[in-house]
């Protein structure tokens, strides 16, 4: 169960209440109960319920075990804002997937427009999202959703290098011949649901984006990038 404080053994934790109402309302665990929480260092944390009160449940934390469950293939997904429950699935699946990191962006067809105050709760809502995906697929490293902004702003913030890609019928890369240095991030661009405008693939381009041949199909924004991220762990990463 992911709680976002500090933990090590032979601590006592107070939990958060939505880790705590899960515990003792949902799962019905009772004092003694064995439990196990990250905080997204990349260790699993076990201990026991040592108090379950009106307000509060506390865990006694008996030991740490570090997680091997990284893909060595750091897949970063920069993905175009999409509507409602296609961004959750989007974020959800990648993460069980093995994406090590997204970055949300706004882009000249986007459909989903909002303000600032929108924007910070949607943004704790992804994050949610992806530790959720963590506590289901057994990972202890929880990827890191950056806060959304416009494409340009997005592609001068990304650190430099890596191999960066957006997915194209006509593209210049053969999956079948790509090559990827593990030792660097590979950083995939996947547009809304309007798509790339001109502009969009301009600045792409700029920023050192090549095209990728992924099949002659053109894919939906909820498809395009869980289909990548499948593909190049199947061949680069950790699914065998």
């Amino acid at each position: 169960m992911h709680v976002e404080t500090d933990l090590a053994p032979g601590r006592e934790v107070a939990l958060p209440e939505g880790p705590a109402t899960h515990l003792a309302r949902v799962l019905r665990h009772e004092v003694g109960d064995a439990c196990v929480l990250f905080n997204g260092d990349g260790r699993d944390y076990h201990g026991r319920i040592s108090a379950i009160g009106k307000r509060e449940v506390r865990v006694a934390i008996d030991s740490a075990h570090e997680i091997a469950r990284e893909s060595p293939l750091r897949l970063v997904l920069l993905q175009g804002v999409a509507r409602g429950e296609k961004m959750d699935l989007i974020l959800q699946k990648a993460t069980e997937l093995g994406a090590s990191a997204f970055h949300p962006l706004w882009s000249q067809r986007s459909e989903v427009k909002l303000d600032a105050a929108r924007a910070d709760k949607r943004l704790a809502h992804w994050r949610s999202v992806v530790a959720s995906a963590c506590e289901q697929s057994g990972r202890a490293t929880v990827p890191e959703v950056a806060a959304p902004l416009a494409l340009a702003a997005a592609l001068t913030a990304l650190a430099p290098g890596g191999l960066r890609l957006i997915l194209d019928p006509d593209g210049e890369l053969a999956f079948s011949t790509l090559q990827v240095d593990t030792t660097a991030p590979v950083l995939l661009a996947i547009g809304p649901e309007g798509g790339w405008s001109p502009l969009d693939r301009e600045q792409l381009r700029a920023a050192g984006f090549q095209g990728l041949r992924l099949g002659p199909r053109i894919l939906r924004t909820e498809t395009a990038g869980l289909a990548a991220i499948a593909a190049l762990q199947a061949r680069f990463g950790d699914l065998a």
